[in-house]
């Protein structure tokens, strides 16, 4: 395939950059300050990294944590206001001209899992992120099922967590999307450490709370395992509504396999499929999945519409 492809992974104080041949992984990684409140330094920024690689590139490929409205183009950016509500992909594309693609963090890092990581052979590969968040992402055929943005593979939110676990009540905490009683808020980095203050009256970080479950103290070990029983059901409905024969999880609590492997453990015997080998399993795209995706999607797009 002709031409290079320009990667950004945008977040709200840092980027990121590396460029992606022939359908390959990017290469090196350069990065810069996000210039997250003044719209026009943005887009600056953005033509001021394009303009300086070696050979103009074929196209520019964007993961960011927010989400494209398939109706407006528009994006719902909280974490950079220079950007949230603004049509990116028209102001770039007018400003550099040439094609720029844009998709959610999770979207790319579900790519990215079905392209280089453990989605490889798969179909469906069902992306999920326990992160400072939940989210997913999810593939057919290495290729997003929400081409032109949208929600699809967002897990973590709607009112699904139940309300008791190991037979205590638990309540449907207010989530940030405007609903109670989504997976975001007992699942990932701060709803696990809110599951916790819940059950023991104590603050403890995510990371403190996984070390003390590995340690088989009490407290975090119940923490633990009632995040386990609550999100368990959630997770195995969207196992089966979407048919993933594959889930990769990333994201920081994803980065202790144990976790992983006992959300797997819960998770498999809800499935209908209820398969043998190992469904939710450990991220395997490498150290960068946004930049990975966000390539694969641009090839992608290129190969689609060469014009």
């Amino acid at each position: 395939m002709a031409g290079a492809i320009l990667c950004f992974d945008i977040g709200g104080t840092s980027i990121r950059a590396a460029t992606a041949v022939n359908g390959a992984r990017p290469g090196k990684v350069d990065r810069f300050a996000t210039p997250a409140t003044d719209r026009e330094a943005f887009l600056a920024r953005i033509s001021a990294i394009a303009e300086a690689q070696p050979e103009r590139p074929a196209a520019i490929a964007i993961s960011l944590a927010g989400i494209v409205n398939p109706q407006t183009g528009r994006l719902v950016v909280a974490n950079i206001p220079a950007i949230h509500g603004t049509e990116l992909k028209t102001d770039l594309e007018a400003r550099m001209d040439m094609p720029v693609i844009i998709a959610n963090d999770a979207d790319c890092f579900a790519v990215a899992e079905a392209v280089f990581g453990a989605g490889r052979g798969h179909d469906i590969v069902f992306g999920v992120i326990f992160g400072t968040g939940v989210g997913g992402g999810l593939v057919s055929g290495k290729h997003l099922i929400n081409k032109a943005g949208g929600f699809a593979g967002e897990w973590g939110h709607g009112p699904v967590v139940p309300l008791a676990a190991g037979g205590r009540p638990i309540p449907h905490f207010a989530c940030g999307c405007g609903v109670s009683g989504c997976v975001d808020t007992i699942a990932g980095g701060p709803g696990l450490e809110r599951l916790h203050t819940f059950l023991h009256g104590e603050a403890l970080s995510a990371p403190d709370i996984l070390s003390g479950w590995h340690a088989g103290r009490r407290e975090p070990t119940l923490t633990v395992k009632t995040c386990l029983e609550l999100l368990s059901g959630p997770l195995a409905m969207a196992i089966n509504l979407t048919g993933a024969t594959i889930v990769p999880a990333g994201g920081g609590l994803a980065r202790d396999h144990a976790f992983v492997a006992a959300i797997d453990e819960a998770v498999r015997p809800l499935t209908l499929a209820r398969q043998r080998h190992p469904l939710v399993v450990p991220a395997a795209s490498g150290g960068e999945p946004g930049l990975a995706g966000a390539a694969a999607i641009g090839f992608q797009t290129l190969a689609a519409d060469p014009d």
